[in-house]
């Protein structure tokens, strides 16, 4: 469960609506985890890694965001979403489409770098 935040209040006499509310912590409903369960081999120079996200909360969205962050630079080379930023950094952004409901539990499929030796993942998480 998510701890409560109160909604902040903005305003802007430009925008035709002009006042937003948004409260809590956008990313805060899913329990993400990575595994590299390929690492480079004769014949394949590329990690495989497996990331899965277990949604808990009381909506449904469209599109979930991969934020992946490794201990040493990486060059995105695939995955199952569409890449965003990040290749040739420590950290990668991609952005997914599934549908999810409330208590959903999703694979990601393999996502696909090069990097050098001894590359682990230092922390993941998806936002929806």
């Amino acid at each position: 469960m998510n701890r409560y935040e109160s909604p902040m209040l903005f305003t802007n006499e430009e925008l035709s609506e002009g006042v937003y509310l948004a409260s809590g912590d956008a990313g805060g409903c899913y329990t993400a985890s990575a595994t590299i369960h390929q690492t480079p081999q004769a014949g394949r120079g590329d990690y495989r890694i497996q990331v899965n996200g277990q949604h808990n909360a009381d909506h449904t969205r469209e599109a979930q965001t991969l934020t992946i962050s490794f201990n040493l630079p990486v060059t995105y080379s695939s995955s199952g979403g569409t890449y965003v930023s990040g290749s040739g950094t420590q950290t990668l952004v991609i952005n997914y489409g599934y549908h999810q409901n409330p208590t959903d539990n999703i694979g990601l499929g393999d996502l696909v770098v090069t990097a050098d030796a001894g590359l682990a993942v230092t922390s993941v998480s998806i936002t929806d």
